[in-house]
């Protein structure tokens, strides 16, 4: 007997921006399909932000994408509210014995993760973080499926003006939720680090950092003469340079593009489809 399809509704949050996000997502879902159990993967894209497209709950997995700008920008706004309305839908279908619906949120869903959630706060950052960045698996990150296979610290793409911090811990003791990954530590600098990814449950996480960005994606980003200007103005031409190098290795960016998302979906399938 043919087993069902996995459908996936990838949440669109780049409100009509430029980026390759949405590709390097597509790329990997497309990679998944039909690897894991034969089980198959459709998805399909809704353009929240700009359009006002949400959707339904009938979807098994919701991927919900990065986006530009602060992470109130919809507070008020038409698909803030049915954003939050479905999360509503899934969050309970998860509590009722109900086949279990798949969350991963990225970068600015995350910090819009942080809101909904209220396990931590989300404020603006003294300066904007661009570029590859090392990322801290914590304890519980070490043991969590979406990490296996990564080093400790690993590499990750880190673009965003916000930050997730000063995490509840009363309320993450509340929902059951860890905190996976934290920034790297600077002795230089005396900021509390900010949180890089929490798993909310065994079926919802999130990472601050873009798990689905690959080389390509992030050559798109350095190769235009403002981005570079932008680079070496905030940490410098030799700052760059790293950040290049750091392309061509495959242990670093690749790595991770190639592990959390796919670790993620290949569970999700595994536990929708276990036959």
């Amino acid at each position: 007997m043919e087993n069902k399809a996995v459908k996936v509704a990838i949440i669109d949050l780049y409100n009509n921006e430029t980026n390759q996000g949405m590709r390097c997502i597509q790329d990997i879902l497309k990679e998944t399909d039909g690897k894991v159990n034969d089980a198959g993967v459709t998805y399909d894209i809704f353009d929240t932000r700009y359009k006002d497209e949400i959707p339904d709950s009938n979807y098994d997995i919701y991927i919900s994408s990065g986006g530009p700008g602060s992470p109130f920008a919809g507070e008020g706004e038409k698909w803030e509210k049915d954003y939050f309305d479905l999360m509503d839908k899934l969050w309970a279908n998860n509590q009722n014995g109900n086949t279990k619906k798949y969350i991963f949120y990225i970068c600015h869903s995350f910090q819009i993760m942080a809101r909904y959630f209220k396990f931590a706060e989300v404020v603006e950052r003294k300066s904007r973080s661009f570029g590859i960045v090392h990322i801290n698996k914590t304890s519980d990150g070490e043991k969590d499926p979406i990490l296996t296979g990564l080093p400790n610290p690993f590499y990750g793409a880190d673009f965003r003006s916000w930050q997730v911090i000063q995490p509840n811990h009363e309320k993450l003791d509340e929902l059951g939720a860890k905190i996976l990954c934290i920034e790297k530590e600077r002795p230089n600098v005396p900021l509390e680090r900010a949180l890089m990814a929490v798993r909310i449950s065994n079926e919802i996480v999130g990472t601050q950092f873009h798990p689905e960005a690959d080389p390509q994606s992030m050559y798109y980003h350095f190769k235009k003469p403002e981005k570079q200007a932008e680079v070496i103005k905030e940490y410098g031409q030799k700052k760059l340079t790293e950040m290049v190098a750091h392309l061509e290795n495959p242990d670093n960016i690749t790595l991770t593009r190639n592990t959390v998302l796919p670790n993620f979906l290949t569970k999700a399938i595994k536990e929708l489809r276990p036959e």
